[in-house]
């Protein structure tokens, strides 16, 4: 790998641990949400990177993809809170989570956290993603929970937060060969439940897809926008300025222009816990790239 990229790819760790590291003690009771995730997302600035898609703040059974709505006045109560952050410098990305348990279910939390460290202890060059879906697997089940099992960690590449090789929560029969070079997020989710998400009717999160022909001036506005100022990372409804945004935004869905991140819940109703870790894959073994300093 390149030495710049290497470093921006250090960078946006450094950046994101510090965040997270920031950010822990705000998430209590009675504290709203969209204060947490503004404050997220201005913090990453701050220091020098750029969100690679919305603070991600997702309660209880919610597994991923909930972030504010523009006028959230929800307020943290005594919810599992997954709080799952990517930083991007120059386009190249860091992606970490952490379970902050403001409801007494800390045997959950620990077994998502026991998940992502058996990935950790073994992962490297020549390791098959299967065998990493395994020890997840594993670790989570010896606590006495079910990983989420269609859930997977991700490959990261530039400007695209959800590349190859899916890094599976389970035992599957063929995985992914690692190999030097690989960046990859490990992000195992436990729950007490079914172990399995569907979508949930609550989408805030989007991406773009293509370039589609708009009659709309304001939606031909929006689309320009997306491309220069996200590419191909998500982006927040929230994060949309103008009256007509909204309208347009509808305009650029309808025509596949872009689409939409549904919020992802556990189907019965369950709690979820969350851990993730982006590790670069080296030629002797690996580097996690998202650890406190």
């Amino acid at each position: 790998m390149d030495a710049e990229i290497l470093e921006n790819y250090r960078k946006a760790g450094r950046i994101l641990a510090q965040v997270l590291e920031e950010t822990r003690p705000r998430v209590d009771v009675g504290v709203p949400l969209l204060e947490v995730a503004e404050f997220v997302e201005e913090a990453i600035r701050s220091k020098g990177g750029q969100p690679a898609f919305p603070c991600n703040i997702s309660l209880d059974r919610c597994a991923a993809h909930y972030t504010p709505s523009p006028k959230d006045e929800s307020l943290f109560a005594e919810n599992m809170v997954k709080l799952d952050v990517g930083v991007h410098v120059d386009g190249y990305i860091a992606d970490a989570a952490i379970t902050i348990d403001l409801s007494g279910h800390e045997e959950l939390v620990l077994a998502s956290r026991a998940g992502l460290d058996a990935a950790l202890e073994l992962v490297g060059p020549g390791v098959s993603t299967a065998d990493i879906g395994r020890v997840i697997e594993e670790a989570i089940t010896g606590y006495g929970y079910r990983p989420v099992y269609n859930l997977t960690g991700h490959g990261l590449s530039r400007y695209i937060a959800h590349d190859q090789p899916a890094v599976p929560n389970r035992r599957v029969d063929k995985g992914v060969t690692l190999k030097e070079g690989d960046v990859i997020a490990i992000e195992p989710f436990a729950t007490n439940g079914s172990g399995r998400v569907s979508e949930a009717p609550v989408t805030e999160i989007y991406g773009f897809s293509s370039p589609r022909p708009q009659r709309l001036p304001a939606a031909r506005a929006l689309m320009k926008e997306i491309m220069e100022s996200y590419k191909t990372l998500p982006f927040a409804r929230r994060w949309l300025k103008g009256e007509r945004a909204e309208y347009a935004l509808m305009q650029l869905l309808r025509s596949g222009a872009v689409h939409g991140y549904p919020v992802l819940w556990e189907v019965e109703g369950a709690l979820v816990s969350q851990a993730e870790h982006t590790v670069i894959i080296q030629e002797d073994g690996s580097e996690v790239t998202t650890r406190p300093l």
